[in-house]
């Protein structure tokens, strides 16, 4: 019989427990995790632990990962993807430049091309979708959110460089019901989503389900006078419907979507009335259209073995038409990826799983200018009436798990790829986990990843600037990647604090490279020509310090340094250190909840300033200081409803002239896309959200 006593001395900290870890599978993905963060109630050496149940957890298995769950993603407004990680200390999502809403995610210092995006498991948001994919997925869509660091397994391909965010939609075989989410906010944004599900026949093996988005920015805010909205006007219609089917060891799923967005930005009309007579005001306009269709099909061989055999894939066309001042920018990219997997268990102890993949990535694109224009004077891509841009990818893998109890699991893998641009090239990975002790858990990785960059497709954000915009011949990135990680798990006042510390070290044999630096007056896209790598030190903890009030302080450093012309630089618009701070209180009976987050972001590098021939006077700072943001929700709970009030970057910090030459926006000296930090300043945000059935309950 378990007695709840008083803990004396410290000495009892390092005491072993029968915290034993767990494993379980979530019965939204295969991935593993660990049951030990999830129990409303944990023995522990005669010492009774409760707490509510966690919205974050452990990834069980040996890569070094968090499960997050909806309840977690739903303690911010969460209109999307890109709004998911403001909890998250190991993730940043930055603007990348202040006129289009382009965002990027950083993940170990690096930005979000070297994190796989994948969707259900399946690579998704490549190429042209990569600026403006994560305002693709919605919030209110998102039933889990699995994200881990360092190379991750060889089965979902080699692009993994620095880590992998994959999303779990909500299910059509979950309980029957619909939910709805109203938002607003003081900034004239609207969203309105809807999902439903239906079981066919009362028949949970056959069921079918609609997700549905609308989301709408009318305001052409400019906070800082400078003429130019400080976020674009966004029109989406996003759409999506999933099916699902098991009869014996038989299981499908798959599914049909499609988006259709207009995103306009630029000069204000009154600021552009200001201008000289006939000089047009600066707009950007891009309309997009994107259709997805994915299946997973899976065949169970041997249960008691876990044997099975599992055929995926998905295809996407993505239609982008787009305007930056008088350029003109259209790419129509078609992707195919399909894989096959046989995964078997020899004993409880060995696991193989071998499998072979095909990847096909297609685009064309246009580049033009209007007719009296000089080519050369906007970069060294124009004009571009069918640029070509084709590589097709298969590949096989094989990869071997030891697991003794889930104390200690070895991973190790290898791929072998060919590509028709590149030739063949091996992806060699590793990841252990070794629990030596209950309050105590390490993991180490080490492995290479391979991407293949499509420069303009990726970056063409980087056509709102003035400066001529040169592309090299590009290579194949590549990067080893290492890690290791130390977990402890404490009882303190019969609660546990949970401590976490990781180094991660990025090394690049070959990358490109966005060079600011060497001519003020061009934007080069090149390759590397010297060193360039990433190390990132982070610690968190988390603690519940009484009933009902969890807190996570958390502190990251990141050195990153690469190669530009010729001179080792920090790299440019990288904050060297975040420090958080959240605290999430539910009251006893959970009918409020509420949550705040405190963010300091470090200073960092910016480009390399330029001396105005006019004034003498730098064109620029060279570097940025450390900035802070609070954000804060209220949530009212109902049986079937909850109200949610909120507010995003209350300390109302702004980037001090986002936009360089913002009075001249035709003139080569035009730059909007040195962002560092926040652009908008305060805003609140009301929503509702309304389940019906019992829907994800």
């Amino acid at each position: 019989m378990n007695k709840k006593i008083q803990l004396a001395g410290l000495a009892l900290l390092f005491t072993p427990t029968a915290f034993a870890q767990q494993t379980a599978i979530d019965s939204t993905t295969t991935t593993p995790i660990d049951t030990t963060a999830t129990l409303k109630e944990q023995t522990l050496s005669n010492v009774t632990v409760t707490a509510r149940a966690a919205t974050v957890r452990t990834l069980a298995g040996a890569i070094n990962g968090k499960d997050i769950l909806r309840d977690e993603l739903f303690k911010a407004a969460c209109c999307n993807l890109g709004e998911s990680f403001v909890n998250n200390p190991s993730v940043d999502v930055n603007y990348s430049d202040a006129t289009t809403g382009a965002k990027q995610v950083k993940l170990l210092g690096l930005s979000g091309t070297y994190v796989q995006m994948l969707t259900e498991n399946l690579p998704n948001f490549r190429g042209a979708a990569l600026p403006y994919g994560l305002g693709y997925v919605p919030g209110n869509w998102m039933k889990s959110m699995q994200v881990s660091k360092g190379n991750s397994s060889v089965k979902n391909g080699y692009e993994a460089m620095t880590g992998q965010i994959n999303v779990e939609y909500i299910k059509p075989e979950d309980e029957t019901g619909m939910s709805v989410n109203l938002y607003g906010s003081t900034m004239g944004k609207f969203e309105a989503n809807a999902d439903g599900n239906i079981h066919i026949n009362g028949n949970k093996n056959l069921s079918t389900e609609l997700l549905a988005h609308f989301e709408n920015n009318w305001s052409r805010h400019d906070g800082n006078g400078d003429g130019f909205q400080d976020d674009p006007q966004v029109r989406q219609y996003n759409l999506q419907n999933r099916w699902y089917w098991k009869t014996g060891n038989y299981m499908l799923h798959a599914g049909l979507s499609l988006l259709k967005e207009d995103r306009m930005s630029g000069q204000v009309s009154h600021h552009a009335s200001l201008m000289p007579a006939m000089t047009t005001p600066y707009r950007i306009n891009i309309a997009t259209d994107r259709y997805e269709a994915y299946m997973k099909h899976a065949l169970i061989l041997n249960p008691e073995h876990g044997t099975n055999i599992a055929l995926m894939g998905n295809v996407s066309m993505h239609k982008q038409d787009a305007q930056y001042g008088i350029k003109q920018y259209f790419v129509n990219e078609k992707n195919a990826y399909a894989s096959l997997i046989f995964e078997t268990n020899f004993t409880p102890e060995h696991n193989l799983s071998a499998g072979l993949s095909l990847n096909h990535d297609y685009l064309h694109q246009r580049l033009t200018l209007p007719t009296g224009y000089n080519p050369s004077d906007y970069g060294n891509l124009y004009p571009m009436t069918r640029g070509i841009e084709s590589e097709t990818t298969p590949g096989a893998y094989a990869q071997y798990t030891y697991n003794l109890n889930g104390k200690l699991i070895a991973m190790a893998g290898l791929r072998i790829d060919h590509s028709n641009i590149y030739g063949t090239f091996f992806t060699p990975r590793f990841h252990l986990k070794w629990v030596p002790a209950s309050f105590l858990t390490m993991r180490l990785s080490a492995g290479k990843g391979y991407r293949s960059p499509h420069a303009l497709a990726e970056n063409n954000f980087l056509m709102a600037s003035g400066r001529r915009l040169i592309i090299d011949n590009l290579k194949q990135e590549a990067a080893w990647n290492y890690g290791a990680s130390l977990s402890f798990t404490f009882p303190i006042n019969n609660k546990l604090l949970k401590l976490n510390t990781e180094y991660y070290y990025t090394h690049f044999i070959s990358q490109t490279l966005v060079d600011y630096d060497t001519n003020p007056q061009e934007l080069h896209i090149t390759n590397l020509n010297g060193k360039s790598f990433s190390h990132t030190f982070q610690v968190d903890a988390s603690y519940e310090l009484f009933k009902g009030l969890d807190l996570t302080a958390a502190y990251r450093y990141n050195l990153v340094k690469a190669t530009y012309n010729n001179r080792l630089m920090w790299k440019p618009l990288q904050s060297r250190y975040k420090a958080l701070l959240t605290a999430s209180y539910k009251t006893p009976l959970g009918l409020w909840q509420f949550d705040a987050t405190l963010a300091l972001n470090g200073g960092g590098r910016m480009p390399e300033p330029y001396t105005s021939p006019v004034t003498g006077n730098l064109s620029w700072e060279r570097t940025y200081k450390a900035y802070g943001q609070v954000n804060a929700q209220i949530t009212r709970h109902f049986r079937h409803f909850s109200v949610y009030v909120g507010g995003e970057n209350l300390t109302n910090f702004k980037q001090k002239n986002p936009i360089i030459g913002y009075d001249n926006p035709w003139s080569n000296t035009f730059e909007p896309t040195m962002v560092y930090g926040p652009i908008q300043g305060a805003m609140a945000y009301v929503g509702l959200r309304l389940n019906l059935g019992k829907r994800l309950q």
